[in-house]
């Protein structure tokens, strides 16, 4: 059987290849921009491809949700965390003092400003955090760049210094993205949706939290993002606890659909983390008792 083609943000060295490695029995594949990327899972050039969506210090990496929001009808089939440790990388015998110019991808850049500030260089963006690695390594400048240490040992470079994200708890949430399937259910699972609106109205916000509340369904994640199609005018990414295949969470998703301009589908699938696997089993027991629980006073049911 073949494998699975699964793109990543390359080159070899970026953190989506470290997370696209943890995957077993794929067929990695590089690809240039995040756009390509999602263009080439969505034509089918490539069955699946790996994401970035979301960092804890900078928050939602916009070019990740906005082409899944606008250009392309993709589902997010699974989720992958990371921890992020950046590094300064430069070629051989350039001193942190020598540094004219740092390289590497807008959030990694955003993601040490402290360090980078004091620093007398000029600092410019690149399509990933291992092309800027790749670029340092070609130039004979005394440039550097913000990247993994992976990286750094594909290209030859060595740490300038190292772990110099603003904050220790640094991580990056990736996700899968295919095109018609629909992950499985585990009993843990998470939903991510888009809610457009025909018109701005007061409560209109409210009126789409209270039907997730009616049903006792906790948000965890809500952000608003431009529509593009003038200003004031958003659209609301929602993600949720549950899945599709669950009653409650079909109903909600069904009374959003009647009464809104649309709602985007962006896939159920499983949470992922140290204690998903607890959760799911602390769910399938809960479920289990309550089966048990109404299975005895229907059985009192006078015949």
């Amino acid at each position: 059987m073949a494998q699975v083609r699964v793109g990543y943000l390359g080159p070899e060295g970026s953190f989506s290849h470290e997370a696209v490695s943890t995957i077993e029995g794929v067929d990695a594949v590089a690809c240039d921009s995040l756009s390509d990327l999602l263009g080439v899972v969505a034509d089918g050039t490539l069955d699946q491809g790996l994401v970035p969506l979301e960092n804890a210090i900078e928050g939602t990496v916009s070019a990740t949700i906005d082409g899944l929001v606008f250009d392309h009808d993709l589902l997010i089939v699974r989720e992958i965390v990371i921890p992020i440790r950046l590094h300064l990388l430069a070629r051989p015998g350039v001193a942190l003092g020598d540094v004219t110019m740092v390289r590497s991808y807008v959030h990694a850049l955003a993601q040490c400003r402290n360090f980078l500030h004091p620093m007398n260089a000029t600092v410019e963006q690149t399509t990933s955090t291992s092309q800027a690695a790749r670029e340092v390594a070609e130039s004979d400048q005394p440039w550097a760049a913000v990247a993994s240490s992976l990286a750094g040992e594909i290209f030859g470079l060595v740490s300038l210094a190292s772990d110099i994200e603003d904050h220790p708890g640094n991580a990056t949430r990736f996700v899968v993205v295919g095109r018609d399937t629909v992950a499985a259910p585990t009993g843990h699972d998470r939903t991510t949706i888009v809610c457009f609106q025909d018109d701005d109205r007061p409560g209109s916000l409210y009126g789409i939290l209270g039907r997730f509340a009616a049903r006792d369904i906790n948000l965890t994640k809500l952000e608003s993002r431009p529509t593009k199609r003038g200003l004031g005018d958003y659209c609301f990414v929602i993600e949720f606890e549950g899945h599709v295949a669950d009653d409650v969470v079909a109903d909600c998703l069904a009374d959003l659909q009647a009464h809104l301009a649309r709602v985007k589908f962006l896939g159920s699938y499983p949470v992922t983390g140290d204690e998903a696997s607890d959760r799911r089993e602390e769910v399938a027991q809960a479920r289990k008792s309550a089966t048990e629980w109404i299975e005895g006073i229907r059985a009192r049911i006078r015949r």
